[in-house]
């Protein structure tokens, strides 16, 4: 499973206009649509696609062959992409982009010896997720003994479905965020405990919501189950949200609300406090 989850440090691709075709926002005053064709580029490449030939980058770029070979070209003197004879891949320096958000965000940062002190006490990973469109992605993480078979890492991207992570973040949010959230998603259920309809998945964010917290169980996976809390700034506004994810087998839904939600609340309050100062 983990070939279909799209690493550090760009979002998702999805195909851009052709050069003639761009839309409306390409016409908005001291839009630069050469950057944004050029960065539909980059993301091109994921785990499926970690090399391509010129014609296989302009076909899921929707951009011109030689609109793609001018990006390339220009990424390769950049050094962001190699070329090997007729193969391009990215190259390392790509992580710049991604580690440069990381390093200019607190949360990341500062929440790190929380996510510690959790793993620490418990032996399970905790992590801090943040949302970005319809997927949320992991920005700091302490990893646990227990081998996970989904690769949870920095930089990884979930659907907010069925993550108790982007869950809680969206239904914190409130009800207009939730049927925003739902009017622009698709469904794809992940395992067979996946919640499949919208009006099932809305119910459950307005429990969450009420409740305060997320537990997603074998919906993202079999055998996976994780928890998550919101986290605040100073205007009391979400800015992501506290998880610790683990087997099923090893740590029940009981289990996690007794003895992980109170953990994960104090940490919570924590990094709380800590960005505040």
């Amino acid at each position: 499973m983990s070939s279909t989850l799209t690493e550090l440090t760009l979002p998702r691709t999805r195909p851009e206009p052709r050069e003639s075709e761009q839309p409306e926002k390409a016409k908005i005053r001291d839009f630069v649509g050469s950057l944004a064709r050029g960065l539909s580029v980059l993301r091109a490449f994921d785990a499926e696609k970690p090399e391509m030939t010129l014609t296989q980058v302009a076909e899921r770029t929707n951009l011109t062959r030689a609109g793609a070979r001018r990006f390339l070209l220009t990424l390769v003197e950049l050094g962001y992409v190699r070329k090997n004879q007729r193969l391009f891949r990215l190259t390392p320096k790509v992580l710049e982009l991604g580690y440069a958000y990381l390093a200019s965000t607190p949360l990341s940062r500062l929440s790190q010896p929380h996510l510690k002190h959790i793993t620490d006490l418990t032996g399970e990973s905790c992590s801090i997720a943040v949302l970005d469109g319809d997927e949320v992605v992991f920005i700091a993480r302490t990893p646990a003994n227990r081998f996970l078979r989904l690769g949870m890492h920095v930089g990884v991207r979930l659907p907010v479905s069925y993550t108790s992570a982007g869950r809680v973040i969206v239904a914190t949010e409130g009800e207009e965020a939730i049927d925003r959230y739902l009017e622009n998603t698709t469904l794809i259920p992940r395992t067979r405990h996946s919640i499949s309809s919208k009006a099932a998945l809305r119910a459950e964010m307005l429990r969450v919501r009420k409740q305060g917290y997320a537990i997603v169980d074998e919906e993202l996976e079999d055998g996976l189950v994780s928890i998550s809390l919101p986290i605040f700034d100073s205007s009391h506004a979400v800015i992501g949200a506290i998880n610790t994810a683990t087997n099923v087998a090893a740590v029940p839904q009981e289990q996690l609300k007794a003895r992980f939600l109170p953990l994960l609340r104090d940490a919570a309050q924590g990094i709380q406090e800590t960005l505040a100062s």
